[in-house]
C-alpha cells in the first residue's frame, strides 16, 4: 500500500504540538519581564538534499494561514486543566489566543526557504513546532510522492522486534518525540498505537498533547532552549543560565524537573548547577549535543561530588536517537543513574524516504541577538558572530 496522497488540512489542533512548547508559554507568561518581550525565531535546513523547499510556499502559505485560524477547544482546554502545573490564568488565555499571519515571514531564498516568525514572545512561540511538522510533511508527499505503508511497518518491526529480543531491561523506557519532524500525522499516530500495545512495558508516552489526549498516553516534557536564551536578553549574561534555573524552579516549585544542559556547554552548566538549592529540586538532567557518554559520565560526577546518589536522578537522552543507540547507552550507564529516551526523527520519519534536518530557533529577544553554542559544533546557531564569540568568552567555551 502506497500513502501518497496528504491530508488536505495538515494541522486540526492546537495540542497538536509538545508539551514543553505550553509549560515554557506558561512560565514566560508568568514572569513578568517577558510580558512586553518581542522575538524572532529563524527556519533552517541544514541539508536540502537537493529538494526545492521554496516550490512548497504557497501550500506553507495555506496552511499557515489554516493553522491561524484555529483556536484550543473547550475539551483541549479541560484536559491542559487536569495537569496539576497548569494555571488557571493559562487557561484563561489559551481559551482567547489564536496565532497571527501577521508574525509571518516566508520568501524564497534560492531553492531554500526565508522563514521568520517575529512578534510578541507569548503570541509567536507556539508556531515552532506546527511549522515544522507542517513542512515535514509536505516535503513527504510533495517532495517524495509519499511512502510505502509496508515499508515503514516493516521497520518499526524490525526496532519493535530489537527490544524485545533483549529480555527484560531493568530501568529502561523510551518517549516519542518525534512531532517536528514526523513522516505525517497519520503516521505518527499509527507508530503510537503499535508502540502501546506491543511495548507497553518500555513506551513511556509522547510529548504530542494531542496524542496524548486521544490516545490515552502520558504526554512527556518540560523545557527546551528558547527558555534558556531567552534570559540572555533581559538579564546579565553571565547570570541567564542561573537566572533560566532558578525562573523554572520559581514557576514550577520541583514539578517538571529536568533541566536542559547545554544552551552554554556541560561545563559550564555543572559551574551553575552545582549547588544544593539545584541539584535537590531538579530531578535530572536532559542531553541533547555532544558525546551522551562523555555528558554522562560528567553528571553523574557532578551528583557524586555534590554526595548525591545518580540513581535518585534521572538522565534523558533524545540527541539524535536510534534504537541501537539507545540500547547501547542503556548498557554503558545501567546500575549507575536513572534513565530515560526521547526518540524523535527516527521513530515517526523513519519511512524509506529521505528526512529534511530542519529546526526553528530562536535568534534575537528585543533586536538583541540570542545564541544557544551546545555541546555540538553544528548545532550552536546564532545570526551574530560576534555576539557568538562574546557569549562563549563569558561562558568560558573553547570555539575551536
Amino acid at each position: 500500500m502506497s500513502l501518497n496522497a496528504q491530508d488536505d488540512l495538515l494541522i486540526d489542533s492546537l495540542l497538536d504540538t509538545d508539551l514543553y512548547k505550553i509549560t515554557m508559554l506558561q512560565a514566560f507568561y508568568h514572569t513578568s519581564e517577558f510580558r512586553t518581550v518581542d522575538v524572532e525565531w529563524k527556519f533552517a535546513c541544514r541539508d536540502l538534499k537537493g529538494f526545492n523547499l521554496a516550490a512548497l510556499i504557497p501550500e506553507i502559505m495555506r496552511q499557515l494561514e489554516h493553522l491561524c485560524c484555529l483556536s484550543f477547544t473547550d475539551e483541549e482546554l479541560d484536559y491542559l486543566a487536569t495537569f496539576p502545573f497548569i494555571k488557571v490564568d493559562l487557561i484563561e488565555f489559551l481559551r482567547i489566543f489564536r496565532l497571527d499571519m501577521r508574525f509571518v515571514q516566508l520568501r524564497p531564498a534560492g531553492k531554500d526557504i526565508e522563514l521568520r516568525f517575529r512578534g510578541p514572545l507569548i503570541h509567536v512561540t507556539l508556531f515552532e513546532i506546527y511549522v515544522l511538522a507542517i513542512i515535514s510533511e509536505l516535503h513527504t508527499f510533495q517532495h517524495c510522492g509519499g511512502f510505502e505503508l509496508e515499508t515503514a511497518e516493516h521497520i518499526l518491526t524490525g526496532k519493535i522486534a530489537l527490544l524485545k529480543q533483549q529480555g527484560p531491561m531493568t530501568g529502561f523506557s523510551f518517549a516519542d518525540f518525534g512531532t517536528r519532524r514526523r513522516a505525517s500525522k497519520n503516521r505518527q499516530k499509527q507508530v503510537l498505537l503499535r508502540l502501546q500495545r506491543e511495548l507497553p512495558d518500555y513506551f513511556s508516552g509522547t510529548s504530542n498533547l494531542h496524542f496524548a489526549r486521544t490516545l490515552g498516553m502520558m504526554p512527556i516534557g518540560t523545557m527546551a532552549h528558547e527558555w534558556f536564551q531567552s534570559w540572555q536578553a533581559i538579564t546579565r549574561l553571565a547570570d541567564a543560565q542561573k537566572a533560566a534555573l532558578e525562573g523554572w524552579v520559581h514557576e514550577y516549585r520541583g514539578r517538571l524537573g529536568i533541566a536542559l544542559t547545554d544552551c552554554y556547554s556541560m561545563d559550564s552548566f555543572i559551574r551553575d548547577f552545582s549547588d544544593p538549592y539545584f541539584i535537590k529540586l531538579y530531578d535530572g538532567l536532559r542531553h541533547d549535543s555532544g558525546s551522551p557518554f562523555v555528558w554522562g559520565e560528567k553528571a553523574i560526577s557532578m551528583y557524586q561530588r555534590m554526595g548525591i546518589d545518580p540513581l535518585t536522578k534521572t538522565l534523558v537522552f533524545s540527541d539524535s536517537l536510534n534504537f541501537p543507540r539507545m540500547l547501547e547507552i542503556y548498557e554503558y550507564f545501567k546500575g549507575r543513574a536513572r534513565m530515560s529516551f526521547g526518540i524523535g526523527t527516527n521513530l515517526t520519519n523513519d519511512v524509506g524516504i529521505p528526512s529534511l534536518d530542519m529546526v526553528i530557533k530562536l535568534v534575537a529577544v528585543n533586536g538583541k541577538p540570542v545564541a544557544k553554542i551546545s555541546d555540538e559544533p553544528g548545532k550552536s546557531m546564532c545570526e551574530d558572530p560576534e555576539y557568538l564569540r562574546y557569549l562563549a568568552s563569558v561562558y568560558e567555551i573553547s570555539q575551536e
